[in-house]
């Protein structure tokens, strides 16, 4: 069941066809249904004034075929969705010719042209058959622009992505390195909670995950550096209300754990608190990471890396209206970062 229904959403992916029932597509398609007809009002030749009596009858012939077009391919798309983009334009050229032969055969039976005849037919059927085809062929090639942005801002995302798990393994390892000559027996804890950690990550590929996937894995990487720091390390998390299924860049609370930690938390011989504040109101979610810090800062700062990687991901995925933003105030450290987001359904996708 779960197969077939990935195999019907991975064909209306790829389809050209846009969803003709929107409001969007709707208005679109009748401003361009009234630029038509205006034009072929003014090809005629001008007499005294302007003829709005005509207008009015071609607008209201265009309209009615433009939209009841819209409206039977968009009940005809499920089954649209399995044929090849060659038989697609076929039968959707083909229903449109259709139609404007019917409607034309309704205006000639209430006289709405002073002469009709099969010359009358025919252009009306040639002029919808050239207009329905170039607007297949718009369609189609907005089609192929967007897979074709989508495909190269994925790989831009899984660059930026691939980039912080040898920095996070990196650390990790250092993280165990250390508590081998004073613990062997954390240490040897803390390998098995790494590659629970990294199976953990590894087990479900992607750009985004859901928020509670996020958070286990965070406090599996906070549990590794809690054997090292001990009692130094404080936590303290304002999350409640967010749900389960809010969707989230993978790998984004841990770096900004692991910045907190390497340079909030171990330069401090006392330690120090983390705390996490999380919230979603208004389709918004915002998540602040705060830790302690020294007022100069020292000459071994991050490059920041990861905190441009984590604002280039947000862009990436969540436009303009996303950003990262750094607070440092007395001796607190605060990064935040905002971004507007659907919760996930159970296929993974925005609902």
């Amino acid at each position: 069941m779960n197969k077939t229904r990935q195999e019907h959403q991975a064909r209306a992916d790829r389809f050209f066809l846009p969803h003709l029932c929107t409001g969007e597509t709707v208005l679109m398609l009748v401003l361009l249904a009234e630029l038509l007809v205006i034009a072929l009002v003014l090809v005629e030749p001008m007499t005294a004034g302007f003829n709005w009596g005509k207008l009015a009858l071609c607008s209201l012939f265009v309209q009615w075929i433009v939209l009841l077009s819209a409206a039977l391919l968009c009940l005809l798309r499920p089954c649209l969705l399995h044929l090849t983009t060659v038989w697609v334009s076929f039968y959707c050229s083909l229903l449109v010719v259709l139609l404007t032969l019917v409607f034309t055969a309704l205006a000639d039976y209430f006289r709405f042209y002073e002469q009709a005849g099969f010359e009358l037919y025919l252009r009306h059927a040639l002029i919808s058959l050239i207009l329905s085809g170039l607007l297949l062929r718009y369609f189609y090639l907005q089609s192929q622009w967007q897979r074709q942005q989508q495909a190269e801002l994925n790989a831009r995302i899984e660059a930026l992505q691939a980039r912080i798990k040898p920095h996070f393994l990196f650390n990790c390892l250092n993280s165990i390195a250390s508590l081998i000559s004073i613990d062997p027996s954390k240490a040897e804890q803390a390998v098995i909670d790494l590659s629970d950690l990294f199976r953990a990550s590894l087990a479900a590929p992607g750009t985004l995950t859901t928020w509670a996937e996020e958070l286990a894995l965070s406090k599996r990487y906070l549990s590794i550096e809690q054997y090292r720091l001990g009692e130094r390390l404080q936590l303290d998390w304002q999350i409640d209300g967010v749900p389960d299924d809010l969707p989230i860049p993978r790998l984004t609370l841990q770096p900004l754990l692991e910045n907190a930690l390497i340079h909030g938390i171990q330069p401090r011989i006392d330690g120090g608190l983390v705390r996490v504040k999380a919230s979603f109101c208004g389709g918004e979610f915002c998540l602040c990471v705060s830790n302690p810090c020294r007022l100069q800062a020292p000459t071994s700062a991050g490059s920041g890396q990861a905190l441009r990687n984590i604002k280039s991901r947000l862009l990436a995925l969540f436009g303009v209206a996303a950003s990262l933003t750094v607070q440092q105030q007395d001796e607190s450290y605060q990064v935040c970062l905002r971004y507007p987001c659907k919760l996930l359904s159970r296929q993974g996708k925005p609902v």
